[in-house]
């Protein structure tokens, strides 16, 4: 976590939410057969792996999208933003807003602290793993399709992913049957 960080998180506009034990961070025993530097995200669970070497992953909460619009599949990392600008599709605007055509990075931004954007080949999905100005949501489907994260986690995975890497996001019901490890939390 850079001063930067730490200084726009000092002053969220959101409460310190209490995310349940099972959402944070954790080391766990990972059984799957994905390479290190993969992330998976179980979305029935509500978690996302990131795969280490050994056999162990760290597994974050997360909030998913809606079941109508959640993403599922294989893509890849595309490209990697610290506290990105947030620009609302024309789904979004219908749906939701209205909002201004972009929202500045920052601590109210609904994109959070980092962006980690998944293409499809060469192109952008529009779906991206990413921070939170809600982290009261985390565990739930909630999101317009996207993968939310807490903003310490992640920074924590944008530290760890590289460009390129596999992401995998499984559909709902075909669960990970990823069973918890060790109870450690970083």
């Amino acid at each position: 976590m850079t001063a930067r960080d730490r200084q726009l998180l000092a002053h969220a506009p959101y409460a310190k939410a209490d995310v349940p034990e099972q959402f944070l961070r954790h080391v766990v025993d990972y059984p799957r057969k994905e390479q290190p530097g993969t992330i998976l995200v179980d979305t029935d669970a509500r978690y996302l792996y990131f795969v280490l070497p050994d056999g162990k992953a760290i597994r974050y909460g997360v909030a998913v999208g809606e079941e109508a619009m959640a993403f599922s599949g294989v893509a890849r990392v595309g490209r990697l933003a610290e506290w990105p600008d947030w620009v609302p599709t024309a789904d979004i605007q219908a749906r939701l807003g209205p909002y201004p055509a972009r929202v500045a990075g920052g601590p109210a931004n609904p994109l959070g602290a980092r962006g980690i954007y998944l293409y499809s080949g060469n192109k952008d999905t529009l779906y991206r793993i990413h921070g939170t100005n809600q982290p009261e949501y985390i565990g739930q489907a909630i999101s317009s399709g996207c993968i939310r994260m807490r903003n310490e986690d992640v920074i924590d995975l944008y530290d760890r992913v590289k460009l390129n890497s596999m992401v995998v996001v499984l559909p709902p019901g075909q669960n990970a049957r990823v069973e918890a490890g060790t109870n450690w939390r970083g």
